[in-house]
């Protein structure tokens, strides 16, 4: 029997950087990567700034720890490992543009570097560090599909998954620190995990989420890293809130879009009111994907 048409195993890495040790982190990451090749993956998820660490203490320590894309070693170590193993892989790291810096993901595959993510909602003191993303929400073609990108606080924006599912996304890969919120049952899921699961189902399209562990610098991180179908169910994880773990998921990602009416009357997208409201994509908008 055949498989199926878009089939890739995704595999989603939660790993623990230690500040400021990019070489030492780069490596590990690229251990973590080639045991999950071994197992079969081919899209790779890496958490946020997972090449330097998270928890800036000044401007000029975030700048002397930044690179330029995609002439920095860390990209080129990613790149590398993904033309070497045929992989694609997204990962977070400190951008340096000249006199600015983004908290930015890399998106590579076997033939070098895809693009570039730049995170367009900042939390709490990234705001002292990094200029907000200026790239918009592109969505990559790629020979195993079209990838949406977000980080972190962006998941908590509707528009940012509306904006890439309209735009064509199969899959939203999303490098992540979550640290705990206010008001968080101890009993339930993370309420990152609510969010992630939630906009994958009403947007149908598969989302993987890469969080880190640890602390760091004082500050506490929550790992549960999953995969989630286009249904809004996890198909992997959630992981574990305090170690290390590569989450593996084989999944179909023309499903997004195939799959994506409810019933005889319902589809997601199609169902939106743009008579009622404005249509949130603008300029950017090509029709025919939904």
């Amino acid at each position: 029997m055949p498989k199926p048409e878009a089939e890739v195993t995704v595999a989603v890495i939660q790993m623990e950087p230690v500040f400021g040790e990019t070489a030492r982190n780069v490596a590990h990451s690229i251990a973590m990567i080639e045991k999950a090749a071994g197992q079969g993956g081919q899209l790779m998820v890496l958490p946020e700034l997972c090449n330097t660490g998270y928890v800036f203490a000044s401007r000029a320590e975030a700048m002397a720890l930044a690179e330029d894309i995609p002439s920095g070693p860390s990209t080129q170590a990613w790149m590398e490992v993904a033309a070497r193993l045929n992989l694609h892989i997204v990962a977070g790291i400190t951008e340096r543009a000249g006199d600015l810096l983004y908290n930015s993901a890399v998106i590579v595959g076997p033939e070098g570097l895809i693009g570039r993510f730049r995170k367009m909602h900042l939390w709490a003191d990234e705001a002292l560090f990094f200029t907000p993303g200026d790239l918009g929400f592109p969505v990559f073609d790629t020979a195993i599909g079209r990838i949406g990108c977000h980080i972190c606080y962006d998941c908590w924006f509707p528009e940012s998954f509306r904006l890439a599912a309209l735009q064509g996304a199969e899959i939203v890969c999303v490098p992540t620190n979550w640290v705990p919120i206010p008001g968080q049952d101890p009993k339930r899921e993370a309420m990152a995990n609510i969010l992630v699961m939630a906009a994958a189902h009403s947007n149908s399209v598969f989302v993987a989420a890469a969080d880190r562990v640890g602390t760091e610098r004082g500050q506490p991180f929550i790992g549960q890293s999953l995969i989630a179908s286009y249904t809004g169910w996890p198909v992997a994880g959630p992981a574990s809130p305090t170690d290390e773990e590569i989450l593996l998921a084989t999944v179909n990602l023309a499903d997004a879009r195939r799959k994506r009416n409810w019933n005889a009357f319902n589809q997601v997208l199609r169902d939106r009111r743009t008579d009622s409201y404005a249509e949130m994509l603008g300029s950017d908008h090509r029709p025919g994907w939904y």
